[in-house]
């Protein structure tokens, strides 16, 4: 099974496009959840990762409510500059979904509440507001990977 990112309401479309990249090269399931801050047919989310577009396995959602419904099973991160835990603290499977929020509000605090033990985060100074969105996916995403061994990825001769 892929691994799985989960963006929740994004809001710049050069960075949608460019974790849309990150998910065709590695083959995780990208998971949109709406309202988006943009267009699907903008030009700055397609030109990020124009060529990749027919290796990218894309699933729309209405809400945080109606994704939860569709993926009720599964190992749940929440990437958060609240969150306590590293994000190379936690062991992830084969079915885990990467959760990370809009560029300028992050996820919802209710969600964070309910999930505390799940949350984690990339250690960076302090007084340091947060990362790059994209950055942030390829990091914790690409950490996913090694732990799982790159599965079906190139990794060498």
């Amino acid at each position: 099974m892929p691994l799985n990112i989960v963006l929740v309401e994004p809001e710049i479309p050069q960075n949608t496009g460019n974790i849309s990249r990150t998910c065709a090269v590695t083959g995780a399931v990208l998971h949109l959840i709406k309202p988006l801050g943009f267009s699907t047919e903008d030009r700055y989310l397609k030109r990020a990762g124009l060529d990749y577009w027919q290796l990218l396995d894309i699933r729309y959602h209405e809400s945080l409510d109606d994704f939860f419904k569709v993926n009720s099973s599964g190992d749940f991160y929440f990437c958060s500059t609240k969150a306590s835990n590293s994000y190379t603290e936690v062991r992830y499977t084969e079915n885990s979904y990467l959760v990370f929020g809009k560029e300028t509000a992050g996820l919802p605090e209710r969600l964070l509440a309910c999930y505390q033990e799940r949350c984690i985060r990339i250690p960076m100074r302090s007084e340091a507001r947060s990362l790059n969105l994209s950055n942030s996916v390829a990091i914790v995403l690409y950490e996913a990977l090694r732990q799982l061994n790159f599965p079906g990825l190139q990794c060498g001769h």
